[in-house]
């Protein structure tokens, strides 16, 4: 006999209820809404001479939302899918570093995996998404090797582009590479509007830093505090700002974001605190500590903006 269920002057199968509940609807027409807001932390972990530890457990890690601990009810240390944005600087004041950039965004694509995909946005005086997203690194490489430097730079309107264009991601691990020296002198958006937008986004940013950090003399001052704001997005994140002291560490630093994006841990929970006020909820990871293991480091986004109404 066929099991059924009366709601509201309506009596269906149960098979039927299932169905409907599975696409959202109420069986008697009323929408239904099931709220299960996980919000998921990717975490790396590092020692006191900056290598990856692996082999923690869930019982490693603590999880603070406005400091009240949080359980812990994803933990995952494999290595997920990621879609990547990456962002690249030809403005004027990448003329040398041109080449050896190009060269370091190669590497970084040879640690593609076949479930990865990935996007390029190139900026100058403006931002362009000049590559959608595709799972063919060679497409990204073939738009770079046209590349030609020169103009202003519109840094922070591509960073803005690009999480614009990351809401098209197939992979829930989401990650922005940003290859610059860091000055912006023409974009429309402000750092404090950018840096705003980087605590709404569900994705974590890295930088690739073009430049040198002993030589600021007769640098443009965008330029000298170009390091600085690079830091600044980058950390809120969860990622962080690699700096190449000559050009030609580029590619090394390329691989060290690849890996650390390959080595991360994902801690999820589901906030005790559900109310949907849209406001900023600060997060904090504790990590424990291993016995013969030394100091250790978690590197994480610091928060997240709840829901509004």
């Amino acid at each position: 006999m066929t099991q059924s269920i009366q709601r509201a002057g309506y009596v269906l199968p149960l098979w039927v209820m299932f169905l409907v509940a599975a696409r959202g609807q109420d069986p008697a027409g009323i929408n239904l809404k099931v709220d299960t807001t996980l919000v998921q932390i990717p975490v790396a972990v590092t020692d006191s001479m900056n290598r990856f530890v692996l082999g923690l457990q869930q019982e490693d890690f603590r999880l603070f939302e406005d400091n009240e601990e949080q359980k812990v009810a994803h933990f995952s240390g494999e290595d997920a899918p990621l879609s990547v944005g990456l962002i690249f600087d030809e403005s004027g004041s990448m003329d040398f570093k041109l080449r050896t950039s190009q060269a370091a965004v190669g590497q970084f694509l040879k640690t593609m995996n076949k479930d990865d995909e990935a996007f390029l946005v190139e900026f100058s005086e403006r931002a362009r998404v000049s590559v959608a997203f595709t799972s063919h690194p060679e497409e990204i490489q073939d738009a770079l090797k046209k590349a030609q430097p020169g103009g202003l730079t519109a840094m922070l309107d591509a960073i803005d582009m690009a999480i614009r264009e990351m809401k098209k991601a197939k992979n829930s691990r989401k990650a922005i590479v940003i290859v610059s020296d860091g000055g912006d002198n023409h974009s429309k958006y402000t750092a404090a509007e950018i840096e705003s937008l980087v605590r709404e986004a569900d994705v974590q940013i890295y930088a690739m830093g073009v430049y040198e950090p002993a030589l600021s003399f007769g640098l443009a001052p965008e330029e000298v505090s170009g390091p600085k704001l690079l830091s600044e997005i980058t950390t809120q994140t969860g990622g962080r700002a690699f700096a190449a002291a000559l050009t030609s560490d580029l590619p090394s630093v390329a691989a060290r974001i690849a890996v650390e994006l390959r080595n991360q841990y994902v801690l999820g929970y589901y906030p005790k605190n559900q109310t949907k006020d849209g406001k900023y909820r600060h997060v904090e990871v504790r990590l424990g500590q291993p016995r013969g293991v030394s100091a250790l480091k978690a590197h994480y986004r610091l928060g997240y903006y709840a829901a509004g109404q």
